[in-house]
């Protein structure tokens, strides 16, 4: 199949690299639902590709509810018949608060949204990748330089991307036998609204306030295009996509 047969699924599609990822896998040919809480922003992206029109679906969808995300794969079936590519990419971080005063509300939040959200976005497509002609898949799920490692007063985060990890790797595992591939993208400083405080300094692990280099997110986009547009008998399990220069190798 051509990467201009292939139908995409993207999460949290309407800001940052979900929108930076939707939009280039439009521009490249790409079928793509971009599911994500707000239309809005799902109708600016489509608008920003320049696709045609039955070539993007925008779904409005919460992927921390089953019968959210039950609806969008199932509207995405019933139009193109197929999924090619899920990019598990919704995801949010906590307040930066001490642990100790971390309320389980804010921990729930994210547990649900970057945990639970990417399970059944996983369970849907493999329900459909595992019985469609020809058979099988790619999932791709954002994770994070936390996954690796934690930046200061981020438990719920890191705790969600070092399980991205296990799910990443479990899926791996459990989607050969209906050749479903998976991997998972670790990004450290995208410029996006999310890491966009890093310009004006965030806290270091020593204490200290620094400023940390940010990279273009179109980096992260073409990155996962490259992931995307591989056969399915090649996988890149792990890759990592990092401004070059912002601290994480090393002491800092």
């Amino acid at each position: 199949m051509t990467a201009s047969g292939k139908v995409a699924v993207v999460t949290g599609a309407g800001t940052g690299i979900g929108k930076a990822v939707a939009v280039t896998l439009l521009k490249n040919g790409y079928r793509v639902a971009l599911a994500g809480r707000r239309p809005e922003p799902l109708a600016e992206a489509i608008a920003e590709s320049g696709a045609a029109a039955d070539r993007a679906l925008a779904v409005p969808t919460d992927v921390t509810q089953p019968d959210s995300v039950n609806a969008l794969f199932a509207k995405v079936k019933a139009t193109w018949g197929r999924v090619d590519v899920l990019f598990n990419n919704a995801g949010v971080s906590a307040p930066g608060v001490l642990l100790e005063d971390l309320t389980f509300e804010q921990w729930k939040n994210v547990v649900d949204i970057n945990l639970t959200g990417p399970f059944l976005c996983t369970q849907a497509a493999f329900r459909i990748m595992k019985e469609q002609n020809p058979q099988g898949g790619r999932i791709i799920n954002n994770g994070s330089i936390s996954a690796h490692a934690p930046r200061p007063n981020s438990a719920p985060y890191t705790s969600t991307k070092h399980a991205i990890t296990g799910l990443t790797k479990s899926t791996a595992l459990d989607g050969r036998k209906y050749n479903i591939a998976a991997g998972q993208i670790d990004i450290g400083n995208a410029a996006t609204a999310m890491i966009a405080r890093a310009a004006k300094g965030v806290p270091q692990a020593n204490g200290e306030i620094a400023v940390e280099p940010l990279m273009d997110v179109q980096h992260v986009a073409d990155s996962v295009l490259l992931m995307a547009n591989l056969p399915l008998e090649s996988n890149v399990l792990t890759m990592t996509v990092m401004a070059t220069k912002m601290p994480f190798v090393g002491r800092g």
